[in-house]
């Protein structure tokens, strides 16, 4: 969780109008043509960076919808990668697999919406907004995310397969929580960003329970918020605030260098997602320090499966280096594979409205159609099925909502 695994994120800036020369009557002079000329080249750097960032948010929105299918429809998910209690044990390589390339989804999203909320700042103030009402705006839209994860969404949850609790805690509220948080950190310069995400991705890892402590600390509301997820029947967390926020800052980092040279930084960050994913191998290996829990096996299985809730540092640094490097490939491939990339952005560009709606189709879906659950070759189709179904609908919602820029519905 604009949403969600979730738009979950921030508006990004808007395109500049375009520019035209201070009189029509005359040609425009050297001077004024070179500044027309960059008008220009500033707005096809912004619309390249928009057209990027919306489709790799398509592109993990599709794999959120594989997760949730894979929930409803297969009724074969995992039930959770927790800090402690039970893992999840696969029995084969397909339903691992199924559920490994979901693991970005999260992650991706607190990103992109530090990212979005960095384009948001930057856009608003050169159209003369406040730093005031610029933090008004996101503690409105955090709001309103915590809101529908306590109403709409948990309600979708409830028509799942399996019982829920009746106060859950998802990732809209962990996205809410961290637009809320991330706000005050809106003019704080990219260097700083950095080091304070490094310093919670460090401190969340060393103040968080040990594995034995499960279930003796359930009793904790403000932990359960903010530092470690459980709970009981009645209330239960699975997104702290705290283990996402330091992807969120990292995201808040990104958009303020992106706004600079975003060619240089989606190259650079695919670098960064490469010694991402050096550092999970050491972690993962070493087995311990930064994996909150010991792995559960010896195979691959086991070195892949890694803590979920909240956030181990292993399992950010695998998801985190995922999700640069397909960034960086995406903006290099952008040119040329821009019409195979375009329905992707259809996706990206309404992610909240696309979280609401596919958690009620996959519902429904699984329970007229697969009540007892399905093979999971038999839910990759109805998986694909229901991104057909939603795809006319999302085009539909993005134009109308560009229409209508200053609607209520621009919270969604």
């Amino acid at each position: 969780m604009r949403a969600a695994e979730a738009a979950v994120y921030a508006e990004q800036e808007s395109p500049p109008k375009q520019i035209r020369c201070q009189s029509d009557r005359r040609p425009a002079g050297p001077e004024e043509s070179a500044v027309v000329d960059r008008s220009v080249d500033d707005r096809s750097v912004r619309q390249q960076r928009h057209f990027v960032l919306d489709a790799f948010r398509g592109l993990i929105i599709i794999l959120m919808a594989l997760d949730h299918a894979n929930y409803f429809v297969a009724q074969r998910h995992s039930s959770g990668e927790h800090w402690g209690g039970p893992f999840p044990v696969y029995g084969d390589a397909l339903s691992f697999v199924t559920r490994l390339v979901t693991h970005p989804v999260a992650p991706g999203f607190s990103f992109l919406m530090g990212v979005g909320m960095a384009l948001f700042a930057s856009s608003r103030r050169a159209r003369g907004w406040s730093d005031r009402a610029i933090v008004k705006h996101f503690v409105i839209r955090g709001t309103v995310l915590i809101a529908l994860q306590l109403t709409i969404v948990n309600l979708a949850w409830q028509t799942g397969p399996r019982p829920n609790p009746t106060i859950y805690l998802g990732v809209l509220f962990a996205l809410g929580g961290g637009m809320i948080l991330g706000s005050v950190f809106i003019r704080v310069s990219p260097r700083y960003l950095l080091a304070f995400a490094a310093l919670l991705f460090v401190a969340v890892e060393m103040t968080h329970p040990k594995p034995e402590q499960w279930g003796l600390n359930f009793d904790q509301p403000l932990g359960l918020i903010f530092g470690f997820s459980g709970g009981s029947d009645f209330f239960w967390s699975n997104y702290p605030i705290l283990g996402w926020l330091e992807l969120v800052i990292l995201g808040l980092a990104f958009g303020k260098l992106i706004t600079v040279d975003s060619t240089r930084i989606l190259r650079v960050g695919a670098f960064a997602g490469a010694a991402f994913l050096l550092g999970f191998v050491v972690l993962r290996g070493a087995d311990g320090f930064g994996n909150i829990r010991p792995r559960p096996s010896d195979d691959w299985i086991g070195f892949l499966n890694v803590v979920k809730y909240p956030p181990a540092m292993t399992f950010t640094l695998l998801t985190m280096g995922a999700n640069l490097m397909l960034l960086g490939l995406l903006a290099h491939v952008a040119d040329t594979g821009r019409r195979v990339l375009r329905p992707l952005t259809v996706f990206g560009r309404v992610p909240l409205f696309f979280y609401l709606a596919h958690l009620y189709l996959y519902s429904a879906i699984g329970a007229i159609f697969t009540p007892t659950g399905s093979s999971l070759p038999a839910m990759y189709v109805y998986w694909i099925a229901g991104l057909a179904a939603l795809y006319p609908a999302c085009h539909w919602y993005g134009n109308f909502k560009r229409r209508r820029p200053d609607s209520l519905l621009r919270f969604l």
